[in-house]
């Protein structure tokens, strides 16, 4: 969520909307009660029109051993 919507409004995000993808819960009772995470995520993309594109997060080049 940091990635999409920086470091403080995410956290405003996940402690007061309300996604109905997870039963109406913010995104930190969903999570408390033990939605798995990447339900959570879609549901919040859902409620902010967050583009398919950018649902699975910023691509990070693998390291090579």
């Amino acid at each position: 969520m940091d990635d999409e919507f920086g470091a403080g409004y995410s956290r405003v995000l996940s402690s007061s909307l309300s996604l109905a993808g997870v039963g109406g819960r913010t995104a930190d009772e969903a999570l408390a009660a033990g939605v798995n995470p990447r339900d959570v995520w879609l549901a919040m993309c859902d409620v902010q029109d967050v583009p398919a594109e950018r649902r699975l997060g910023r691509d990070i080049k693998p390291t090579r051993h």
